[in-house]
């Protein structure tokens, strides 16, 4: 397992984040337990949750293991959790307000049974709350000792943008990580989102990195998926829903770029298109979201795998999104740049 820093921290992290969402819901108690102790075993730190993971659960059973394995273990965990939706059926029991977060928070520790958690995650945007007093609250948390970094998630790039310069402008504590979704096949956050985070230093945590198992090669042209996948189960399900995927050239290019690769390198394409999203820019460490202990560990394979220029160059193309039209295919935007680097 190789280590980064938290955006801005100090705080090392492994490079592979093991994701809980499916906790108490697509796998058992037993089976989470277990890929806690393999993560822990390979060398990952940071576990990542949030208060709606299965209405709670999953921080129930993080916390149940957190105080069933020895000091030795568990000292080294990066935990970090999220807040921001409805946990109840009140108008005030969601968004970024600050009656919410202190009651969200204070839920979160109890059910993960620990004082303060590394990094405290909002989980999206809140267009009633106005961002000083949720950026205000979370310092707070910071100075109170109940947290000790500060996380965006689903944000957009002027969200972050405007996140960040509030912290200054008002002396809080700022964010050092945005949590968002990104894969080969989601790529659009390259546009705005990834400057954002490059230019203010946030690192990202990117989540759903094998599209909802698209990039496993689980699923073909020929045939809906059927049986013990989450697609097979329900194929109109989420944002990775077969028909709105399948439909599309790009998708099967990028899974045929994938499958290239992975045969050519002898591993798993799921390990493929870790790799690749582990070494963009700006990306702190990678949010694995396994249903099995058999995905885990294969998963974990992509762990120190790097790939070649020429395999990065063939993924990227295959997976372009393509934003050729305004404002990002700018006319002359480019022509100083190549003024500059004389010409070429």
């Amino acid at each position: 397992m190789e280590y980064r820093l938290l955006g801005t921290s100090g705080c090392a992290v492994s490079n592979l984040t093991l994701g809980t969402m499916t906790f108490a819901r697509e796998s058992s108690e037993d089976v989470a337990l277990t890929q806690l102790d393999a993560f822990m075993a390979a060398g990952g730190n940071l576990i990542d949750t949030a208060d709606v993971y299965s209405s709670g659960a999953s921080e129930e059973v993080i916390g149940r293991w957190l105080a069933d394995r020895p000091a030795d273990i568990t000292d080294q965990v990066v935990l970090a959790t999220k807040g921001r939706f409805p946990m109840g059926t009140g108008p005030n029991d969601l968004g970024l307000t600050r009656r919410h977060l202190q009651r969200a928070l204070d839920d979160s520790l109890r059910r993960l049974g620990v004082d303060c958690v590394d990094l405290y995650q909002v989980h999206s945007w809140d267009p009633l709350t106005p961002i000083a007093e949720t950026l205000r609250t979370l310092d707070g948390f910071v100075r109170q000792g109940k947290i000790r970094y500060i996380g965006l998630s689903n944000f957009t790039g002027w969200q972050v943008q405007k996140a960040v310069a509030t912290a200054a402008v008002l002396g809080l504590e700022p964010p050092v990580t945005l949590q968002p979704q990104y894969n080969l096949l989601v790529r659009e956050l390259e546009w705005e989102i990834v400057p954002s985070c490059l230019d203010a230093g946030l690192g990202l945590l990117p989540w759903s990195p094998l599209g909802g198992g698209w990039l496993t090669g689980k699923y073909t042209r020929e045939a809906r998926p059927a049986g013990a996948t989450r697609l097979g189960e329900n194929p109109d399900t989420g944002v990775e829903a077969y028909d709105r995927r399948a439909g599309a050239d790009r998708t099967w290019s990028v899974v045929e770029a994938v499958q290239s690769i992975a045969d050519a390198r002898g591993v798993s394409m799921a390990q493929v298109a870790l790799s690749w999203l582990a070494d963009r820019p700006a990306v702190t460490s990678v949010i694995l979201g396994a249903r099995t202990l058999e995905q885990l560990n294969d998963n974990l394979g992509a762990a120190d795998l790097h790939l070649e220029s020429s395999e990065t160059a063939a993924l990227d193309k295959a997976s372009d999104p393509i934003a050729a039209d305004y404002p990002y295919g700018v006319p002359g935007s480019d022509q100083r740049s190549r003024k500059l680097a004389g010409g070429r």
